[in-house]
C-alpha cells in the first residue's frame, strides 16, 4: 500500500521529528498545529533535527534539507488533511486534547484513512473509541529521537484490523524503522519500565544520595546504556514525563507510578529540559 501523504497533527517534539523523517523518505507532509509559535519555531526545530541526524548517521544529508522542507506544509488550519492516506497524531498526553481533535478530524478525513496514534501511555483502545472505525486505529510509539531509531513500538487496539497492521508496518518499514507488535495495556512495554526507571532516578536525586551526573554515570558505564534516565528524561522533556505517569498512575491505580515531587516542582519552574533549556543539565 503506497500513502503519498501524511498529515501530522501536533508540531512539538515529537511532532517535528517525524514530519523530518516523513519528508526524508518522500513523503508529502502536513504538519499542523493549534498553536501559531509552534508552527513558527518548527522549521528550526527540524533544521536543528536534521543536523543532528546527519552528524549521527551521515546517510541521512544524502537527502538535502531544502528538499525536505520543501515536502512540508506548516499550518493551522486542516487544508489538504482530507487527501491524507495517514493521520499521525502527536498531541500531548491529555485524553481531553487528543479525543477533541479526532472529532474535527472525523468530519475532515477519507473514510479509508488510516490513523496512528503517537501516544506514550494512553489506551490505543480508548483512544479509537472516539473515531469513526476503530479498525483503522493503531498505536505507533516512535521512539526519540525519531530519525537515529529503528525500533518503533505498534500497539494494537481491540478493534485494530489486520489490514492496519499490515499496512503500519508497510509504511514504517519505508521510514527504514522495524516495527515490534504488542497488545494494548497503559504504557505498553517500553514506558511501563522505562517511566519507572527516569522516576526513581529523580528520586534518587531528591533524596540526596547521588548527583545527576552520577546516576547517570553509573547507568552508562555499568550497564552499558548510551543514556541515562535523567539525560532522557531531559529529552523527552520533562512535562511529557510527568503527564505520562499521571497515566500510569490513573490507569493502574498503583503506587509504584506516583510522580516524583521533584519532577512537578521542575515542571512547575519552568525548567523542561532541552527544550527549555535547562532541566536536570543545562544546555
Amino acid at each position: 500500500m503506497q500513502h503519498q501523504t501524511i498529515a501530522i497533527i501536533g508540531a512539538g517534539v515529537m511532532g517535528c521529528a517525524t514530519a523530518l523523517d516523513a519528508a526524508r523518505y518522500g513523503y508529502n507532509v502536513i504538519l499542523k498545529d493549534i498553536s501559531a509559535a509552534a508552527i513558527e519555531q518548527a522549521p528550526n526545530h527540524i533544521k536543528k533535527e536534521y543536523r543532528s541526524a546527519c552528524m549521527f548517521n551521515k546517510a541521512y544529508g544524502e537527502e538535502s534539507l531544502h528538499s525536505i522542507l520543501e515536502r512540508i506544509s506548516f499550518q493551522l488550519d486542516y487544508k489538504g488533511i482530507e487527501h491524507a492516506d495517514i493521520v499521525i497524531e502527536n498531541i500531548s498526553e491529555h485524553v481531553e486534547s487528543k479525543t477533541s481533535e479526532y472529532l474535527v478530524l472525523a468530519d475532515i478525513c477519507k473514510q479509508d484513512a488510516l490513523f496512528a496514534l503517537n501516544t506514550s501511555c494512553i489506551s490505543i483502545t480508548k483512544l479509537a473509541s472516539y473515531l469513526p472505525d476503530p479498525s483503522r486505529a493503531i498505536g505507533i510509539h516512535l521512539m526519540n529521537p525519531v530519525p537515529l531509531k529503528e525500533m518503533v513500538e505498534v500497539i494494537k487496539g481491540y478493534h485494530t484490523s489486520e489490514q492496519t497492521k499490515h499496512d503500519i508496518v508497510a509504511f514504517l518499514k519505508t521510514l527504514h524503522k522495524k516495527a515490534i507488535i504488542i497488545e494494548d495495556f497503559p504504557g505498553f512495554v517500553s514506558n511501563r519500565l522505562s517511566h519507572l526507571f527516569m522516576n526513581e532516578a529523580a528520586l534518587i536525586v531528591q533524596d540526596g544520595i547521588a548527583t545527576p551526573e552520577q546516576i547517570d554515570s553509573i547507568i552508562k558505564l555499568g550497564f552499558n546504556h548510551k543514556m541515562g534516565p535523567l539525560e532522557t528524561a531531559d529529552l523527552i522533556g520533562l512535562d511529557t514525563v510527568v503527564d505520562s505517569l499521571e497515566v500510569l498512575y490513573d490507569s493502574y491505580q498503583d503506587s509504584k507510578y506516583r510522580c516524583s515531587p521533584l519532577l512537578k516542582k521542575m515542571v512547575d519552574a519552568g525548567h523542561l529540559g532541552r527544550k527549555s533549556g535547562k532541566g536536570f543539565y543545562a544546555y
